[in-house]
């Protein structure tokens, strides 16, 4: 990554250290273990990945196979912003977004001041704008602030970020067979965490983009950037958010191979290139661009890249 905007930053680090900390008075100075609510799977087996015709080849979501995890427990919500404040707290930790000096936002959620700054954005994906200082802790840039989404889930993390912070926290990060067994809440072969329609009854089930992607946004679902973490109902082992909502970090190494390469037993893909997986999907995705939103579905990052829609949540091993 290299910086290709400018800007000066709105808000130092020290403000926004002490601002959460005045906002997180459960989280004292020192503690190592952060407020984490749990749901228990006792693993087993069950029909991973997808054969069907909506799912992206190239991506690898297939063949549909039986594969088998041992017990784990996972957390009911991403990482929230209140959560991660607390590990950079103690720890000083300094993300890669803030090392680089800039991160990737969405065009819609960026102010007009900031856009006028950005020199160059990508030719394939002109929504993503480079915007200098954008971190964590201010995710659209100077001058915004986290103070009101506290419960929003942290973005602007790499996978090295999320690394940390389990090392920190005596967690780990999902292996993607773990992370779909858990976004189906013991549902076989559906395609969302709750079933098989999108809206059920005509209720929104989580926060994805309506209208037309990138450009109108009708917010039917309440929500332009993320929504809290324990936005919409759970699924049926009690998670939030497994569709939708921001991209979520795995252990794994990417290959479109993965479902003819790994075991069916406790899968783990290692692989020599550093692409990251990642499940879920985010509050852009649309059947028009990216149907990704499905339990199925994977996608790939750099371990070092971070935006506006990318965060994590984790597990502990039983």
């Amino acid at each position: 990554m290299t910086d290709r905007s400018g800007g000066c930053c709105g808000i130092s680090r020290e403000d926004v250290r002490a601002l959460v900390d005045n906002a997180q008075p459960q989280m004292p100075r020192g503690s190592t273990v952060p407020a984490m609510r749990w749901s228990h799977l006792d693993g087993g087996e069950f029909t991973m990945g997808t054969s069907g015709h909506e799912g992206f080849a190239g991506d690898g979501e297939g063949p549909a196979r039986r594969v088998r995890l041992d017990p784990y427990s996972i957390s009911i919500y991403a990482v929230t912003n209140g959560q991660f404040g607390a590990f950079v707290r103690d720890t000083g930790y300094v993300t890669e977004a803030e090392r680089f000096t800039w991160s990737y936002v969405f065009h819609a959620l960026v102010s007009d001041e900031l856009k006028s700054r950005v020199v160059k954005v990508p030719a394939q994906t002109p929504w993503w704008l480079p915007i200098t200082h954008a971190y964590w802790a201010q995710p659209e840039g100077p001058r915004s602030m986290i103070l009101d989404r506290l419960d929003h889930p942290v973005v602007h993390v790499s996978w090295h970020d999320a690394k940390a912070y389990c090392a920190w926290s005596g967690t780990r990060l999902p292996t993607e067979a773990e992370w779909e067994f858990a976004a189906r809440g013991g549902l076989e072969n559906a395609l969302y965490p709750w079933g098989e329609e999108l809206t059920p009854d005509g209720k929104h089930r989580c926060n994805i983009w309506q209208g037309h992607f990138p450009v109108v946004n009708t917010l039917d679902d309440g929500y332009l950037g993320t929504a809290p973490v324990d936005a919409y109902e759970p699924n049926g082992y009690g998670l939030h958010n497994m569709a939708g909502n921001v991209w979520e970090w795995c252990e794994d190494n990417f290959s479109p191979n993965y479902h003819r390469e790994t075991s069916d037993l406790n899968p783990l893909c290692r692989g020599e290139i550093d692409n990251r997986s990642m499940r879920g999907g985010s509050f852009l995705c649309h059947e028009s661009y990216c149907n990704r939103y499905r339990v199925a579905a994977r996608n790939s990052n750099a371990a070092d890249s971070s935006a506006s829609n990318i965060g994590f949540r984790v597990v502990q091993s039983s």
